[in-house]
Formats: C-alpha cells, sequence, structure tokens
C-alpha cells in the first residue's frame, strides 16, 4: 500500500487512518516465515510542520529451533513510529522506503519493522538442550554421556577457572 507523504503535507492537514492487509509470506526474514497475511494499521497526523506517522501490526512467526529444529511459532508486534519534515521527502538518506514522488511503500515499512522485531535465533524454549551428538533425537535422550560432556576439562583452559575463584 502506497501513502501519498508529500500530497499529505501539501494539502490537507486532516489526520488520516487505515488498517490494510499485508501479505509477506513471499519475503525473507532469515529462516522465519510469515505465512498469513497481516493486517496493519497506519496513522498519519500533522502536528506543525511535522507529520506523526505510527505502523502497528501482530503476525505469528514460524520456523524452526536452533537448537533441536523442532517447529516454532510465535507472536511477534510491530509497534512503530516516526516523525518526518518536508525536507526529508528529498533526503537521499530518508530510512522510510519512500519514492521520488514522495509516497511511502507502508508495505516495505512493515517489512523493515518486522525485520527488526523478529529474533535473529528462534528457539522452542530458552532452556533448550539441542540435539543429542550420538542418537540425533533432541536431548535428554537415554544415551550415555556424550564423550565431550564427560571429559575432564582441558588443562590449559584452567587459568580462565581460576579467575572465577
Amino acid at each position: 500500500m502506497q501513502f501519498d507523504l508529500r500530497r499529505f503535507m501539501a494539502s490537507g492537514r486532516a489526520d488520516w487512518q487505515q488498517t490494510f492487509d499485508c501479505d509477506l509470506s513471499g519475503r525473507d526474514f532469515a529462516g522465519a516465515r510469515i505465512e498469513d497475511p497481516v493486517t496493519a494499521g497506519f496513522a498519519a497526523r500533522a502536528e506543525g510542520n511535522e507529520v506523526h506517522m505510527t505502523l502497528r501490526a501482530k503476525a505469528s512467526v514460524h520456523g524452526e529451533c536452533a537448537r533441536c529444529l523442532d517447529p516454532v511459532c510465535l507472536d511477534v508486534q510491530v509497534d512503530a513510529e516516526w516523525t518526518a519534515r518536508e525536507r526529508d521527502l528529498d533526503d537521499p538518506d530518508f530510512e522510510l522506503p519512500l519514492n521520488a514522488e514522495g509516497c511511502l511503500d507502508l508495505d516495505d515499512w512493515l517489512y523493515q519493522e518486522f525485520c527488526f522485531q523478529i529474533p535473529t535465533v528462534l528457539l522452542c524454549s530458552a532452556d533448550c538442550l539441542g540435539l543429542c551428538p550420538q542418537c540425533g533425537r533432541k536431548r535428554p535422550c537415554s544415551c550415555p554421556a556424550a564423550p565431550e560432556e564427560s571429559a575432564q576439562p582441558d588443562a590449559r583452559l584452567s587459568v580462565l577457572r581460576s579467575l572465577l575463584n
């Protein structure tokens, strides 16, 4: 969805609100997926020579646990706020997805905000033990302790242990 920010600044000063659906299923979230369309809310409010914009949405993010590969589903909330001035419309370093005509691409902005909010490492739980290196099953399993877990610590690391005492 496009919002003509330049026209909004130049003409009316009435508040503007819109709810829109955005399909992010084809977008890359570093291994995570948003499979269902997202319903988002956008609002713009003029205040002096500034426009205050808000973008709000909630989505279910799907992926695999980084430790055990079990499916993970978590809800992620986007609550973004931005203030723009007329001089920002011609700034090549403006951080929102704005085209040359001054239209803001709300779908791209929503995608950017979800990229910031989705954890880079998805876990099924904070205390997930991962997979057993011997049998490949999710831990805890019935295998005896893995050799690296039962071995004595490397003597070269003893200096680090002394720092903890």
